[in-house]
Order: C-alpha cells, then sequence, then structure tokens
C-alpha cells in the first residue's frame, strides 16, 4: 500500500499539489511523541510534506482553537491530526469538532461521523480503515459472517462495527458489561478486539478457524502487548494480527492515504481514488 501511495504522491507532485499532513502536539508526553515521530518519518519517506504543531502544555484552549483555525485557512495543509490525548483543561469534543471537515483525516469531527454512519464518507477513521483494508487483502469474506467487535470506543468499536455493518456482516458489539463475553466472541467468525485489557482474550474466547483483529496494545513487564493472548490464540485462528507490526502500521498506512485523498478533494486533482 505505501509503495502504491507513494508512487499517487509523486504524480500530485508532478500536477503541483504537493499533500501536506499538520500534526497538532500540545505538551510532550513520549508515548504522544513517539506516535508522531513515526507518523512524520512515514509521511517524509512518502513524499507528504509535513506542518508540525509542537505546543506546550500551558496552551490555553483559545490558542488551540486559534492554531486549528489558522490551518484550516491555510490552503497549503491539506489534512490535519490533533494529537490525542489533550491536557486536562482542554475540551476535547470542542477541539475535534473545530478542524475542518474536508481536513479531518481521523473522521472524528461529528459530521465526519455522521457520514460514516450514513455510508457515504470519504476520510474514514484510520484504525478501522485499516482493519478493513486487512481484513479485503486477505480475502476475508464479510457478507453474511458473524463480526463480533469487543469494545465500544469511539476511535475504534462504534466505527468499524460500522464499517463491518455496510459490508453486510451481521455484528455484536461488546463491551465490559456484556454478560457471558467469553461466549459471545466464541460465536465469531470475525473477531475485533479493542477493550485495552492486556491479553484478556485467550482461547476460551475464539472459535476455531475464526479471524482475529488485536487493536490493543499495552506494555506487560516492559513489552508490548495485545488484548490477545496471541500464542494461545494462533493455533485455534485461521488469521490473528500480531502486536506490535500488526494493526498499528495499518493505521499510519491510512492516514498517509486520507491525507492524499484530501489533498485530491481540495484540489480536485484527479478526483478522490479510494
Amino acid at each position: 500500500m505505501r509503495r502504491g501511495l507513494t508512487e499517487e504522491v509523486a504524480r500530485l507532485r508532478e500536477g503541483g499539489v504537493v499533500p501536506c499532513l499538520a500534526i497538532v502536539l500540545v505538551g510532550n508526553d513520549p508515548v504522544s511523541r513517539s506516535y508522531i515521530n513515526g507518523k512524520i518519518r512515514v509521511a517524509g519517506q512518502m513524499g507528504i510534506a509535513s506542518d508540525d504543531r509542537f505546543l506546550p502544555e500551558s496552551t490555553s484552549e483559545a490558542e488551540l482553537l486559534a492554531e486549528i483555525a489558522a490551518l484550516n485557512r491555510n490552503p497549503a495543509v491539506h489534512a490535519i491530526l490533533v494529537q490525542l490525548p489533550l491536557p486536562a483543561h482542554i475540551d476535547k469534543q470542542r477541539v475535534l469538532e473545530a478542524v475542518a471537515p474536508e481536513k479531518d483525516v481521523d473522521g472524528f469531527n461529528p459530521i465526519n461521523v455522521g457520514r460514516l454512519v450514513a455510508g457515504g464518507v470519504p476520510l474514514p477513521p484510520c484504525t478501522p480503515a485499516g482493519i478493513m483494508e486487512l481484513l479485503d487483502r486477505t480475502g476475508v469474506a464479510l457478507v453474511g459472517a458473524e463480526a463480533v467487535v469487543v469494545g465500544r470506543s469511539d476511535i475504534v468499536g462504534k466505527p468499524v462495527a460500522t464499517l463491518l455493518l455496510h459490508r453486510h456482516a451481521t455484528v455484536t458489539l461488546c463491551h465490559s458489561r456484556t454478560r457471558d463475553l467469553a461466549g459471545v466472541c466464541r460465536r465469531a467468525d470475525v473477531l475485533v478486539v479493542a477493550m485495552g485489557r492486556a491479553q484478556m482474550v485467550d482461547e476460551q474466547y475464539v472459535k476455531p478457524g475464526a479471524v482475529v483483529i488485536d487493536v490493543g496494545n499495552s506494555f506487560v513487564d516492559g513489552k508490548l502487548v495485545g488484548d490477545v493472548a496471541f500464542d494461545r490464540v494462533l493455533p485455534i485462528a485461521s488469521a490473528i494480527t500480531p502486536v506490535p507490526r500488526g494493526v498499528g502500521p495499518m493505521t499510519v498506512t491510512m492516514l498517509m492515504r486520507n491525507t492524499i485523498t484530501a489533498a485530491r478533494m481540495q484540489n480536485g486533482a484527479l478526483g478522490v481514488r479510494r
């Protein structure tokens, strides 16, 4: 995917359009900074320009909103990503709503959330879109399949359940209060786990032959692990994503695809390619 997207960027550049991603970070959280550095590195490798705004922890909500408004007005910036979490004194929802929908490459603006539900969003949330790409490129049949999503976050659980529903899967969305969670999960042909609980899902949760997508990432004894006990589920599943180097790289790749799509939309360049 990245090779193909790099070729797209080269064609856009030849036509005078340089896709540009602005990343806004408030504070200096080391985990957030690490995520951002990875995104900036991949963008540079693909020929995507970056406009990085690293703001101090003391930045007020009004100052952050003014920064976003300036990026919205800047025609050279095609995509805006506000790195979460934000400091406690800033209203996250107000900030996400301030990002122009056509530049909202995270898919968090309420307008884009509504478009996702309606089935016509050009800039889908990156992690859910990456999950769908993984399923499609490995030939997983979704029509009529029983899909179980564990975790109801606005970032992963709800949007990936919506995308699976659009693809005619029968979808069950679970959460921490779901009764007999293991029993519900064992029904799944496709199991997506995004609970944030390290290695919670073991072989008792997985039907033989199921496809397992692990979105979790937690540190246990200094090692990055997912929500799925990988070694215990691997012999049962027909396919499974590892942690790390599973869903994570797909999320970054879909961010780059959304940036390119946004640049095309804003410049009327060769139409919108999905």
